[in-house]
């Protein structure tokens, strides 16, 4: 027992005496929100994929491809040479077909996460090529640039009245 802190003497309490936190205790966080308050100063950003990974992976799949070929030749008892020549021209092969090979996203699994993205770019930029929206579109702006003609009619009709009623108290 030390600091006066838990139960003078654990007799009679049906416990040990041992005292710990209670986790379920929920602390007050800090006031600040999680989110923005100005939604519509939030834009959408895509999420870009890791070139170095995606190269990454590429190449680990095609090291997969030579080794199960390497493993098949061997056990159908091929000589090492030959071997080494079929996992060379195999692996130079998959290295040269597979530099701008697109992505299928059904392929793809949860974790890939960069390969998805690569993937949901590439689908975003073909519907946007389908649609004919431009590369340099951004969500909203026609009603900002609304918005923008009707403020600059408005101080255009202020301005008007302003010398109009400059001119009638001549």
């Amino acid at each position: 027992m030390s600091s006066n802190v838990g139960l003078t003497t654990p007799r009679g309490s049906g416990t040990s005496g041992y005292v710990q936190r209670n986790l379920s205790n929920l602390r007050p966080r800090d006031n600040a929100a999680p989110y923005p308050r100005d939604l519509d100063g939030v834009r959408h950003r895509q999420r870009q994929p890791d070139k170095d990974i995606l190269e990454h992976d590429r190449k680990r799949a095609v090291e997969v491809k030579v080794f199960e070929l390497q493993d098949r030749l061997e056990d159908e008892g091929v000589d090492e040479d030959e071997i080494e020549t079929q996992t060379s021209a195999l692996r130079k092969k998959l290295l040269e077909d597979g530099k701008g090979g697109a992505t299928n996203a059904r392929d793809l699994k949860p974790h890939q996460v960069h390969e998805l993205a690569k993937a949901k770019i590439e689908e975003s930029e073909k519907l946007r090529r389908a649609l004919g929206i431009s590369a340099d579109y951004e969500e909203g702006g026609h009603w900002r640039k609304q918005e923008e003609r009707q403020r600059e009619a408005t101080l255009e009709r202020g301005k008007e009245d302003a010398r109009r009623d400059s001119d009638g108290a001549r």
